[in-house]
């Protein structure tokens, strides 16, 4: 067993680019395709994925040096700091429960398969931290380790599910069929994001407001192409951090770069995976009676979107502010705005590109990452010291038990009344789980994804 864990281990730690094709190969054996091929789609996503992490990078490397200069500019010096999802990671796989944690999700998702309660098969392994950090919080918190398998466990199911029930908009809105994202911090966002969509809906006026970049580029011209827009937006963000011309024009050209190059790095993705999704769907087809399979992966794939950027890139401002003025906030953001792209990508899905929308629900998707950020923050401080990291003050992240969903999970266990609280929350999502599949309808999901079709 000890050989199997170290072998499991080995793999995770040689990182995404080598379990990547590895899974993708295996999938395609599965779904009867041949060796020669199936390793060949392996290689093919796995390029694509490098090409667009690679992209992330470079945004976050023009982004982070513009924020900060923004936070020093405005005199930002709260006394928790935002040390990045990265940090927040290193703690969630160092920790003594990890082994049993990851099995359990992968157990989960098996199960649910089976059950036929999830469409997903996911393989994004490594990032099961963001399923495992709330058992991993909870454990450290009450030494419970039950109670960590019950958080670990109601943070994937509904991971899974929010997943399932956001596949459509992956599908539709940003072109990649047969996917689904099941990344705590794309589907957190749900939470939030969902309700206030609905609501918007039901606002005369409100709900006729429509500034997308396809409306951008009728009135602006050549100005309001994605490279365009990628650069005056870059250039306006150094401006704002008061950095030097060329730094402000550097900044510029590279967000100019990723909002052009992105997209063909998605359709060279796409290329690798279309044989692999259609393989899949001939076998289920004759398997499963046509029931619809998506392939779990990193929600990077999508963050990519010039919508998506071009929210982010107004949304990193707007967070520094609200850090600034929220009554009770004492996080301040830093290492992660470079990611917000992750936080807003659903937002802007669910609201078909519009840019004003999309912003009008960010804002309260930001607020809430703050607040809980704020919430964690000697806990979280208190279990990176427990794994050797040291911080001046207490730390926080835009990840972890910051994000809405894993809060609330982490909230409800570590409760004072947890045994009251985590069978109300498990009460709760479940009659929101028949809602939406039962009263509401799967359909009518897919037939909102599908309007976006008609506005790309």
């Amino acid at each position: 067993m000890q050989a199997f864990l170290d072998a499991f281990k080995a793999l995770i730690n040689a990182g995404a680019y080598v379990m990547l094709p590895i899974i993708i190969t295996i999938l395609g054996i599965i779904f009867r395709l041949k060796l020669s091929k199936a390793f060949q789609c392996g290689i093919t996503i796995t390029c694509g994925f490098v090409g667009i992490n690679l992209l992330v990078n470079l945004l976050k490397s023009a982004v982070t040096p513009a924020a900060a200069a923004m936070v020093e500019n405005l005199g930002l010096n709260l006394d928790v700091t935002d040390v990045g999802w990265g940090a927040i990671s290193s703690v969630t796989w160092a920790s003594p429960v990890v082994a049993f944690l990851v099995f359990e999700i992968l157990g989960i998702n098996i199960l649910m398969l089976l059950l036929k309660k999830t469409n997903i098969m996911d393989v994004d392994i490594w990032n099961y931290h963001h399923m495992m950090i709330a058992g991993i919080f909870v454990f450290f918190v009450t030494g419970n380790f039950v109670w960590a398998l019950v958080a670990t466990a109601i943070t994937a199911v509904m991971t899974f599910k929010f997943a399932d029930w956001t596949a459509p908009l992956v599908e539709h809105f940003f072109g990649i069929p047969d996917v689904a994202l099941p990344t705590v911090s794309y589907t957190s966002s749900i939470i939030i994001a969902a309700p206030l969509n609905w609501l918007i809906d039901r606002i005369p006026g409100l709900n006729k407001v429509d500034f997308s970049i396809k409306h951008v580029q009728k009135y602006l011209g050549v100005f309001g192409n994605p490279m365009m827009l990628g650069l005056i937006l870059g250039c306006a963000m150094g401006a704002m951090a008061l950095m030097p011309i060329d730094q402000i024009f550097l900044t510029g050209v590279n967000v100019a770069a990723v909002m052009v190059l992105m997209p063909k790095m998605t359709a060279m993705f796409v290329e690798g995976l279309m044989p692999i999704s259609e393989a899949a769907q001939t076998l289920t087809s004759e398997k499963f009676g046509g029931r619809a399979l998506h392939i779990g992966l990193d929600a990077a794939v999508i963050v990519g979107s010039p919508e998506v950027i071009t929210t982010a890139l107004i949304m990193i401002p707007v967070t520094i502010l609200l850090a600034f003025i929220l009554p009770g906030n004492h996080m301040m953001p830093l290492a992660d705005l470079a990611v917000v792209t992750f936080r807003v990508a659903l937002v802007v899905a669910l609201c078909r590109g519009n840019v004003f929308r999309s912003i009008l629900i960010s804002i309260p998707v930001m607020a809430a990452i703050l607040y809980a950020g704020t919430w964690a923050a000697p806990m979280m401080t208190a279990l990176a010291q427990s794994t050797g990291l040291s911080f001046d003050g207490q730390i926080a992240s835009m990840a972890g038990p910051s994000l809405t969903q894993t809060f609330i999970v982490v909230w409800a266990a570590v409760s004072p009344h947890a045994i009251i609280l985590v069978p109300v929350l498990v009460v709760l999502f479940v009659a929101i789980w028949w809602f939406i599949e039962k009263k509401l309808g799967m359909g009518k999901i897919e037939a909102y994804a599908a309007k976006c079709d008609d506005q790309q």
